[in-house]
């Protein structure tokens, strides 16, 4: 009885469980905090916190990985068994290239379930899905009707370039330090896309940094804008935004996609989706498609991405010290565009005494929708109950998206050769 027993104790995962691995689930259990008790961001930490738990379990049939020279856990590695044999002497020759004597046949697939999900990362496929779900839920008119507020999402790309540098002096490579750089636009999917191609093996620390400087926008920000503002500026009110029409919003769509890609064309797949996805809100003869990128495609791909994310935090990489690095980096860079933008923005007013700009607004040009629009508008109502500076700060949050997804494309273009 005795012999069986330990026979079946050595089938089971216990005795794979590591001091690394009970690091990790304490790590797990304040990414889950953070999500269910505080309410940072729980569509996005649920399901990477989860993610990270499976990774650092003695798990079957859910992922297959094996650590590479580099560093980096190469997942989705399938046992492809291919046969040779002849193509058919019957295929017309029109069909049949000349150089190919044979053709090969897939006999047999086998992976876990995350080898095939995870795809979804490794070939670039779910952040462009998913700003094909952000477009559609954006609106640009308050960036159309205030175009000066396109400045304050550019000057919030301070913080990716500043980090840049910072990083290449503390050891990591150029690749390295522009994934690292790209947490300062506080846009997940694009930090994802982005470290996938040029640093895989710190995808699993650089998602989480992004991720979670989105989640704790609203206690990072405001210290920051008070901090570079007076009390008299906090109380700037702002003239109403006119209305944009219809055609404005689909020519804009369409000239910014042509633009971007003309410019920085390695930006192409995050930004073509992030257009098409507004310009279907926006014409208003595709309700249906409208509807399913708001909801159902978005919310399938933020599931499979953040547990994809999460499978990546395995506790032999995640807990190496270039990661305790990479999280005080990235609070650099965010910290940086906050204050970027709101210095911009009180710059402008040197230049516009008739329209001022509300220097709160400054800070909403990182790229967390609507959450960094909404703390600038918070932080106003603060000084001015009767000011609303939602719409306006809307204005810098959409264009943050777009300049931090040019940014991206720009690294690419410089590093990923």
């Amino acid at each position: 009885m005795l012999q069986n027993l330990l026979d079946y104790l050595t089938t089971t995962g216990f005795q794979f469980i590591t001091w690394q691995m009970l690091v990790m689930w304490g790590v797990v259990a304040v990414l889950l905090w953070l999500a269910v008790a505080k309410g940072f961001e729980p569509l996005l930490l649920v399901p990477i916190a989860f993610g990270a738990l499976i990774a650092n379990l003695p798990t079957r049939g859910v992922i297959t990985s094996e650590l590479r020279p580099d560093g980096v856990y190469e997942t989705a590695t399938f046992n492809v068994e291919m046969s040779p044999h002849q193509a058919s002497p019957d295929a017309p020759a029109a069909h049949t290239p000349a150089h190919a004597s044979q053709t090969y046949k897939v006999e047999k697939v086998e992976g876990g379930l995350y080898d095939f999900i995870s795809q979804g990362i490794k070939l670039e496929l779910f952040p462009p899905l998913i700003f094909l779900g952000v477009g559609a839920l954006t609106d640009f008119g308050p960036l159309i009707a205030m175009p000066r507020t396109l400045f304050l999402g550019a000057a919030a790309q301070a913080g990716l370039f500043i980090t840049f540098m910072g990083a290449s002096l503390m050891g990591f490579t150029s690749k390295q330090a522009a994934a690292i750089g790209i947490i300062g636009g506080a846009d997940g999917p694009t930090a994802i896309f982005l470290s996938n191609k040029l640093a895989p093996e710190l995808l699993g620390a650089i998602a989480v940094a992004a991720y979670s400087y989105m989640s704790l926008v609203p206690l990072i920000q405001p210290p920051i804008m008070r901090l570079l503002t007076t009390d008299k500026e906090r109380k700037i009110r702002m003239k109403s935004l006119r209305k944009v029409s219809k055609l404005e919003k689909l020519i804009f769509a369409v000239l910014v996609m042509m633009v971007c890609i003309l410019l920085v064309p390695d930006a192409s797949a995050l930004i073509a989706m992030l257009m098409l996805g507004n310009f279907l809100r926006e014409c208003g003869v595709t309700e249906r498609l409208v509807k399913s990128a708001q909801n159902e495609i978005i919310n399938v791909l933020t599931i499979f991405l953040g547990t994809s994310v999460g499978l990546t935090m395995r506790a032999d990489s995640f807990l190496a010290g270039g990661t305790l690095k990479i999280i005080v980096l990235g609070v650099v860079a965010f910290c940086v565009s906050t204050a970027s933008g709101v210095l911009v923005a009180k710059l402008m007013n040197c230049f516009s005494k008739k329209y001022p700009i509300n220097p709160l607004i400054g800070s909403a040009g990182v790229s967390a929708v609507p959450m960094a629009a909404r703390v600038s508008h918070n932080e106003g109502q603060k000084y001015d109950s009767g000011n609303y500076l939602l719409m306006h700060a809307m204005g810098p949050n959409v264009a943050g998206v777009i300049g931090t997804a040019v940014a991206a494309g720009y690294f690419i273009s410089s590093f990923a050769n």
